[in-house]
């Protein structure tokens, strides 16, 4: 059976570099990572991405970037499920998710943080995933006839990148 992955770099969030009033975990979308979000989660449903779960950080940004893309795939927020994984684990905490996922799921969705998701989706990748993901971009990954605990090193086959900017 075929399994889709879909990397998505969160949305443009807040700038704290020079605040000790925010942490980093808190950090919350700017209406320009609203919009990002919005339109990434638009595209996907155009492109006719059907999910069957989505995973993301329990950060902020990831976490209001992972609802505003469900919401546009008509995919119940309620499922959205949170993954301490996928915040400071590096790329072993997103395999980790990965490998333990039911085989119900066939399309699945993960949103994270750079640079662990860059080096995730080059790690999973056969092909050049084209470096550094901007945020708001999206990964799109294949895998044939494997099972998601068999998903390991340069297993996948890239289907397209897709950077925010480049969508109207």
């Amino acid at each position: 059976m075929e399994k889709n992955l879909l990397l998505i770099r969160h949305a443009t969030a807040e700038d704290v570099t020079n605040s000790s009033m925010v942490r980093d975990f808190d950090r919350e979308l700017t209406s320009r990572g609203i919009m990002e979000s919005a339109r990434m989660g638009k595209h996907l449903r155009e492109a006719g991405i059907v999910v069957d779960a989505i995973y993301c950080s329990p950060a902020a940004r990831t976490n209001a970037t992972a609802n505003l893309i469900a919401e546009q795939l008509k995919f119940d927020t309620d499922n959205v499920e949170n993954s301490d994984k996928l915040y400071g684990s590096g790329p072993r905490g997103y395999l980790a998710l990965l490998n333990e996922l039911s085989e119900d799921n066939n399309t699945v969705i993960i949103v994270g943080h750079n640079p662990d998701i860059s080096f995730f989706a080059d790690y999973l990748s056969s092909d050049d995933c084209g470096g550094s993901m901007s945020k708001a971009t999206a990964i799109y990954l294949k895998f044939e006839d494997l099972a998601w605990a068999e998903i390991s090193q340069k297993s996948g086959s890239l289907v397209k990148r897709t950077d925010v900017k480049e969508l109207s």
